[in-house]
């Protein structure tokens, strides 16, 4: 039988298998992708007030009841799919997270049609390159920094909602513009290579 790899000490996560996974192969690795960018934005201001693996245990509902998280499509919902999402038991049910995520579609959407690309916009707080960190202990992990109150205001300055430095933080963690993988962690070194490359 191999050997259990050492793995960030995140609270729930060891013997769960979706959990595992998302740490294996998802969080921290660079994503540039305009869209998946936005997608997980909205996931994790959904978070806001809950456990990331409440939302990851309902991901594949949010995507099937968010058109694939298509912006365009997104951006049309009107009062019917307002009310169609408050029925799903599948998703996060508030009215004031569905709407900050009908907005920002459209925000989204203006910044494209304005020239602007969401994953240079994003990307362009850290000069297109992961920040690596170096943490050799979950306390040692900021639940937010500098940068992520920076990010935030811009995001709001845009009139993205849900999107404090806390929850902007835990997003630029996943995404890959942040390396927070422990250094003792197996995804560490593997995460920091692919930021290299940029």
């Amino acid at each position: 039988m191999a050997d259990t790899p050492i793995r960030c000490g995140w609270r729930g996560m060891a013997g769960d298998p979706l959990y595992e996974a998302y740490h294996d192969t998802e969080w921290g690795v660079p994503e540039y992708d305009s869209r998946a960018l936005w997608e997980k934005l909205v996931l994790d201001g959904f978070q806001a007030g809950l456990a990331w693996i409440t939302i990851l245990r309902k991901r594949e509902a949010f995507r099937a009841a968010f058109d694939n998280f298509d912006p365009e499509t997104v951006a049309r919902y009107g009062a019917e799919d307002r009310a169609r999402l408050m029925a799903d038991a599948g998703i996060i049910r508030s009215n004031a997270k569905i709407d900050a995520a009908i907005e920002s579609a459209k925000i989204y959407l203006a910044m494209r049609d304005a020239g602007e690309d969401f994953s240079a916009f994003c990307w362009g707080f850290v000069d297109g390159k992961p920040i690596q960190t170096g943490c050799g202990a979950i306390a040692d992990v900021p639940a937010q920094t500098p940068l992520a109150l920076e990010v935030s205001k811009a995001l709001k300055a845009r009139g993205f909602k849900f999107v404090g430095p806390v929850i902007v933080y835990a997003w630029m963690q996943a995404v890959g513009m942040v390396n927070d993988h422990l250094t003792c962690c197996f995804r560490h070194a593997p995460v920091k290579a692919m930021g290299q490359g940029r």
